[in-house]
């Protein structure tokens, strides 16, 4: 059993409820680790709280939490979207605090364009989500874009829309991570903590040559999921431990 604690860390008005049954799913691939799901700032049990505008203020209260709760680096960290941001940003400036970071589906900037890195027929959709005061249909929204499997996955919306109702991440707390994504800009050097990129061939929120760009500007491995969408561990849970625990023994 290997003790380092895996940090899974998700996006854009998302939170730990959202990994659904994927931690114990990855945990029992590794050889049950610590899985530790965060929530960011103004999402889950920190809905009240102000998202940071920038996400090296997000890596700073996922530091700080982390030693709160007694877990001491190095760490694992396997992210998604604006939480691989906070990944990327968090190997660039403690490399010696992650021993290995599984970057899901993201998009950086200087690799690639903002027209790929949240694609515009998206847009509509995620101004009309912010917009829409009824968390059904919001949460349907946010199903239709980030799985390719909505119609498998209907299962999870009352749950979703039950969380929102719980926690609900306010307009300014949206729009304050979105800005945050946008104005991340990483290394165009590689960290040196150990990569690992997934992309889902499926992805309609980000195009999926952001993350093919990234794993070669960086000389990172990369897996690609033909057919899942943003939300890649939710369209293949078993998919995405099984190529991190087929990765890991030989990362560099």
């Amino acid at each position: 059993m290997n003790d380092t604690p895996w940090i899974l860390l998700r996006g854009l008005i998302r939170d730990s409820r959202h990994w659904g049954d994927f931690p114990r799913t990855l945990a029992a691939r590794l050889g049950h680790p610590p899985v530790v799901a965060l929530d960011l700032p103004g999402n889950g049990v920190l809905h009240a709280q102000a998202s940071p505008d920038r996400v090296e203020g997000m890596v700073a209260y996922c530091r700080d939490e982390l030693r709160r709760r007694g877990l001491r680096p190095p760490y694992r960290v396997l992210a998604m979207s604006l939480g691989a941001m906070v990944a990327a940003a968090w190997a660039q400036a403690h490399p010696q605090e992650l021993d290995a970071a599984v970057l899901v589906n993201t998009s950086l900037r200087p690799f690639s364009p903002f027209w790929q890195r949240l694609r515009p027929p998206a847009y509509p959709r995620i101004l009309g989500m912010l917009l829409r005061a009824d968390p059904r249909r919001g949460e349907e929204t946010v199903l239709r874009l980030t799985t390719t499997r909505s119609a498998e996955h209907r299962g999870v919306l009352d749950d979703w829309v039950a969380w929102r109702l719980a926690c609900p991440v306010t307009r300014a707390n949206a729009l304050r991570q979105l800005h945050a994504a946008i104005r991340f800009r990483a290394p165009r050097r590689a960290p040196a903590t150990r990569l690992f990129v997934l992309v889902g061939l499926g992805d309609r929120l980000v195009d999926p040559r952001c993350s093919q760009r990234l794993a070669q500007a960086w000389n990172s491995p990369i897996a690609a999921h033909p057919s899942a969408g943003h939300d890649l561990p939710l369209d293949d849970a078993d998919w995405v431990a099984e190529r991190i625990a087929a990765w890991l023994p030989h990362a560099a």
